[in-house]
């Protein structure tokens, strides 16, 4: 049986305010002739369907049509599990319509385990496959607050929900694989930072829960797991450092930090007891370019683009004190009958020098809000012995706040 793992769509996200359809959409048929060609029996996809709990009509349309067209095809299954950036209710809503094209959607937490194990079968209606379709796990889903609690107790409790929760629903797998004629696989799916996962700074991954405390270990999940898809992180990568525990990636770069990064997804052969997993290149939809140096650093590579016919969005940012008008008409002029557009210009060098600082590192776009809370600390003089509890208590409110389901009611 093929499957192809994939996850963090997050259809309907911008990049500085430009909208990113054409891509989206180059990537779903991209997909799909991928489906074909490879003869995929199941499509797993974990987590962060959508950018947004509110998705546009366009992203909804992208997401409707490129599952009709799965429908269409020889692809058997479809299993989709809701990630941090998804309203559960949102993608739960059509569930019982989608089932019956094979589609199987699990946006929250079910009433018990056995809701989040599937049984996939094949052409002739035998069972091939068993799926533990985990959700994002939200706080209120693995833990109980109580009074007094330190940040250290309600990370630990987070980790062992979360190792809790995984254990009963492979238990609830185990059992019905046993109840079979002939043994199955386990794939269990998964949306959740495992600890020494590998980011960049602007991609957009939250730190889930209370910060990175609750990162959780790849020892957590069970051993019967013979294959765990996993979304949340957008490099592709091992999870534990273990062969069968995978991050897919994001299939497009979310950030000009990922302009470099190969993209993938991930096709997984189980024939018989034999496992194989093969990275397969998603295409680059649209060119990104970050530069970065001085005004004739950015000339220079910015010709060099040029010359080669580049049809890349450019960020640019200027780290030498020069006028904004100045920058401003010497990279238009460069790019000027070319397929290259300015997605965003930085002048860091003279905002550095207004604000009387010596050296272009950071701007605003590259501060995370907790980056942000620190520096409103050290401003605002807290002391030392009070900041970790502070610090505690705004990841757990920004972490309540990213969790809300605003589609619920």
């Amino acid at each position: 049986m093929k499957l192809l793992h994939t996850s963090d769509w997050h259809l309907g996200r911008s990049l500085y305010g430009r909208k990113r359809y054409d891509e989206f959409k180059g990537f779903l048929d991209w997909l799909m002739m991928t489906i074909r060609e490879h003869s995929i029996d199941a499509l797993l996809v974990s987590g962060d369907i959508f950018d947004t709990g509110t998705p546009s009509n366009r992203a909804q349309e992208l997401y409707y049509q490129f599952l009709s067209q799965v429908f269409r095809s020889d692809c058997r299954h479809v299993v989709i599990t809701a990630g941090n950036h998804d309203s559960p209710t949102f993608l739960d809503a059509p569930k019982t319509l989608l089932r019956h094209q094979n589609i199987h959607v699990v946006g929250g937490v079910g009433a018990s385990s056995e809701d989040e194990v599937l049984v996939l079968k094949d052409a002739k209606g035998q069972p091939e496959l068993i799926v533990c379709a985990v959700p994002y796990l939200r706080d209120r889903d693995i833990r109980l607050s109580e009074a007094g609690e330190s940040m250290e107790d309600k990370a630990q409790k987070l980790v062992m929900g979360v190792k809790k929760h995984y254990n009963q629903v492979c238990r609830a797998a185990v059992s019905l694989r046993d109840s079979q004629s002939h043994p199955l696989p386990i794939v269990a799916m998964g949306h959740l930072f495992t600890a020494g996962g590998d980011t960049i700074k602007e991609d957009g991954v939250r730190d889930l829960y209370v910060g990175s405390l609750g990162h959780v270990g790849a020892d957590i999940f069970p051993s019967e797991i013979d294959y765990l898809a996993l979304g949340h992180l957008h490099i592709p990568q091992k999870a534990g450092g273990l062969d069968h525990f995978r991050y897919s990636g994001s299939p497009l770069p979310m950030s000009f930090g990922e302009a470099n990064h190969q993209k993938i997804v991930l096709e997984v052969d189980f024939e018989e007891t034999r496992l194989e997993i093969r990275e397969l290149p998603v295409p680059r939809f649209q060119e990104l370019q970050r530069i970065r140096g001085n005004l004739d650093n950015l000339i220079q590579v910015i010709t060099r683009l040029k010359e080669t016919g580049s049809n890349a969005w450019l960020e640019i940012e200027c780290f030498e004190d020069v006028g904004t008008g100045l920058l401003q008409e010497t990279v238009k002029s460069l790019i000027e009958g070319t397929g290259m557009e300015i997605i965003r210009t930085g002048n860091s060098g003279m905002v550095f020098r207004i604000l009387g600082q010596e050296a272009p590192t950071e701007t605003l776009n590259d501060l995370s809000e907790e980056d942000v809370f620190v520096r409103c600390m050290e401003a605002k003089e807290v002391p030392e012995i009070h900041r970790p509890e502070l610090l505690g208590a705004f990841r757990e409110v920004l972490a309540s706040l990213n969790e809300q389901d605003v589609q619920a009611e």
